[in-house]
């Protein structure tokens, strides 16, 4: 059985019976070769760690695409926390974004959607996530309307950071990593309300907005690195937060990152 195409001439309507292929009757009202693709950063994603989706969206034409809709199915294993595009809303799950436009995208128009999204400190991957377009007008080529796209995860590291009481002005933070990863840019920061007035030795540190942050450079899968840290002279001792963190690497166990001692 043929579609029925309308349109409206002069204020009437009128209906005209496709009897032949939809791909004919495109060539009567004009059809819109859309596309997608997704490209996500990094390649390689670190658990616990940002991974941003850019999709991007082309009507080659030779018609326009009216009002599209764009659904992205984002991996399980990825909290989304960002979209770039207001029209965008959350669909039947809980890792599906539905972008649907208000508007035509002409011929030869593109369109770009952001997705950003943490990964979940316990994702295994490979992470998966696809991206179908849809118009209300007939796609002579629908193979480039759908696009997935597989993402590997690291293993990471697994740092972790404990304080302890040396005297009363002074304490030492015992930085290990558990692997499997060696991590060669760990950095162990400490907040407090008298952090200007630390001193650390052991590492190269510089004071930054309240913090006193220290590069470890690289620590070995199995390796601990102790830091003996004192309080100066005619400081008033408070509360001491150490954070250790790689910016490369992910964390598989973020919850002993953070260290806290009175």
């Amino acid at each position: 059985m043929g579609s029925f195409p309308a349109r409206v001439f002069a204020g009437l309507l009128g209906v005209v019976v496709c009897t032949v292929p939809p791909a004919v009757c495109a060539d009567v009202w004009g059809a819109a070769d859309l596309s997608v693709r997704v490209v996500p950063r990094p390649a390689i994603a670190q658990p616990g760690q940002r991974i941003v989706y850019r999709v991007r969206v082309t009507n080659a034409g030779p018609g326009d695409a009216v009002l599209p809709v764009l659904r992205v199915r984002m991996p399980a294993e990825v909290k989304v926390v960002y979209v770039d595009v207001a029209d965008c809303r959350p669909g039947g799950s809980a890792s599906e974004i539905v972008c649907a436009s208000p508007t035509d995208v002409l011929a030869g128009g593109t369109g770009r959607v952001t997705i950003v999204g943490i990964v979940r400190p316990g994702a295994r991957g490979p992470l998966r996530a696809t991206a179908n377009l849809t118009s209300e007008v007939v796609d002579g080529d629908e193979a480039d309307n759908t696009d997935v796209v597989t993402t590997r995860v690291d293993e990471g590291a697994d740092l972790g950071v404990r304080l302890r009481a040396a005297g009363r002005h002074a304490l030492s933070a015992h930085v290990r990593n558990r692997g499997p990863r060696a991590v060669r840019d760990a950095v162990l920061s400490f907040t407090s309300g008298a952090a200007r007035r630390l001193s650390v030795h052991g590492a190269h540190c510089r004071r930054r907005a309240g913090q006193l942050v220290c590069r470890l450079g690289a620590v070995r899968s199995g390796e601990r690195v102790r830091l003996d840290v004192a309080l100066r002279r005619g400081a008033v001792a408070s509360a001491l937060k150490a954070e250790v963190h790689s910016a490369r690497l992910g964390d598989r166990h973020p919850a002993d990152n953070v260290a806290r001692l009175r």
